[in-house]
């Protein structure tokens, strides 16, 4: 019977098994494997006892049912994986985790889930910032109303809003081609990080093996690797949960009812909104996504604890890890890929957006009056209480705040009637955000390639 949402809810089957149970057996007999490699490449080892240790270190031949079987009895995971493949390797099991300690094994291994989680992760993301970035040039100079503190501010483009969720999604992408080099590192210098039970050549050997595998060799280790590198990968977990979260409440916001600008897809043929109110279409996926945000940023904290180990190791961080590394991974794509699916199917109402703007009768081009009565040798001090005034005297009446400057003297000494039609439309007013767009698609498109 299933039991976690990640079963049978939440998350893609490729990080369910790059995290699953056998995910993490096959990855630590393909590090077993890799330390036998490194000591035939030392002469150690001889190739026909590697061969049959790399025939055998497979999970059809060496099961995960057999190790589970050992380790009731012994108790201790690797352990039992080490006899499990002794016992299929014959003669040649002698050599079978030659030199190594339990946690070279287990922190290796993690390290491999980590890079293949890393892998898949990019790949979202990039897609994700390919569909944010035509979004944001499709709505290039779509004007609408800036709101600030909930409340209208000035005019804004929807291209503009999306060109800032684009660029923190480059920044995302930067961030994790940056930290991947240090997250998916392996370790393999024994009990206490010496190298004592390696021999002469025990970081040659630990540089064979890591090298071989693709992973980062470290310089100074305990018994495990620094798990600062897990608090910087699942820090940018949370960031990343972040930046989703942070798009989708706006599709959220921008969705409802009294502002109905722009929102998830809805498919009118089939869909159900709610159970009882039958014309409801809920923003389902960005609300489902922002939940398991929150989920992600909640492993910070453990992960942060799983690195204060005592000495030179303790097993505190072993079971909590099982939990933080696997679920954030696979929840942080999960909401990776929705928002991308929201943001694919989103409806955007221009008209909508410029009646929201006529709504505010006028108000939202008090800035732009103010900037040009500057311009005119008026002080900005003085220009703005007279904007101020003309302000709250449109509101009281009800007014349209043109209707108001048309008859406030020092106004109409600058301007006539042509030049605030001109002061009072909303694309007039809206700056450089159209070159901020370009650059922003630009960058980010030349990240994704």
């Amino acid at each position: 019977m299933a039991f976690c949402p990640l079963d049978y809810r939440y998350g893609c089957q490729d990080f369910k098994e790059i995290w699953s149970e056998l995910g993490r057996h096959q990855r630590q007999l393909e590090v077993e494997r890799a330390l036998i490699w490194a000591h035939m490449q030392m002469g150690r080892v001889s190739a026909d006892d590697y061969a049959i240790v790399e025939k055998i270190a497979v999970p059809s031949i060496v099961t995960k049912e057999r190790v589970s079987e050992i380790e009731a009895e012994t108790r201790h995971d690797i352990m039992a994986l080490t006899k499990a493949m002794a016992e299929a390797a014959g003669e040649a099991g002698w050599c079978i985790h030659l030199g190594a300690t339990s946690n070279d094994i287990v922190d290796t291994a993690v390290a491999l889930q980590l890079r293949d989680s890393m892998i898949l992760l990019r790949e979202q993301l990039c897609n994700l910032i390919a569909v944010t970035a035509d979004l944001s040039e499709r709505e290039r100079d779509t004007v609408m109303l800036g709101r600030t503190h909930g409340q209208a501010a000035v005019p804004i483009t929807f291209g503009l809003k999306a060109a800032v969720w684009v660029d923190e999604m480059r920044r995302q992408l930067i961030r994790l081609d940056e930290a991947s080099p240090r997250i998916a590192v392996g370790k393999f210098l024994g009990a206490v990080g010496t190298g004592a039970a390696q021999g002469e050549g025990a970081r040659e050997l630990q540089n064979l093996i890591l090298t071989h595998l693709g992973l980062g060799v470290p310089l100074a280790t305990t018994q495990v690797v620094g798990r600062d590198r897990y608090v910087e990968y699942v820090s940018w977990l949370a960031n990343v949960a972040c930046t989703c979260e942070k798009v989708l409440q706006e599709i959220r916001n921008l969705q409802r009812s009294e502002i109905a600008e722009a929102g998830e897809g809805f498919d009118i043929k089939k869909q159900v909104g709610s159970s009882t109110m039958a014309h409801k279409k809920n923003p389902i996926k960005s609300e489902n996504a922002s939940g398991l945000a929150r989920i992600v940023r909640s492993f910070i904290i453990p992960t942060y604890e799983n690195a204060l180990l005592w000495h030179e190791r303790d097993l505190a961080n072993s079971s909590s890890e099982r939990f933080t590394l696997s679920h954030a991974s696979a929840l942080c794509e999960d909401v990776i890929a929705k928002t991308a699916n929201v943001l694919t199917n989103l409806w955007v109402d221009s008209d909508r957006m410029l009646a929201n703007i006529a709504s505010q009768k006028g108000l939202v081009m008090a800035e732009k009056v103010m900037i040009d009565l500057v311009a005119h040798g008026i002080g900005r001090d003085e220009a703005h209480e007279i904007l101020r005034s003309a302000s709250f005297e449109a509101i009281e009446s009800g007014e349209e705040l043109i209707d108001v400057c048309s008859r406030t003297p020092a106004i109409t000494a600058c301007f006539n009637a042509e030049d605030l039609e001109v002061m009072f439309d909303p694309a007039n007013h809206v700056g450089v955000s159209g070159e901020i767009v370009d650059e922003a698609v630009a960058l980010a498109r030349a990240a994704i390639e």
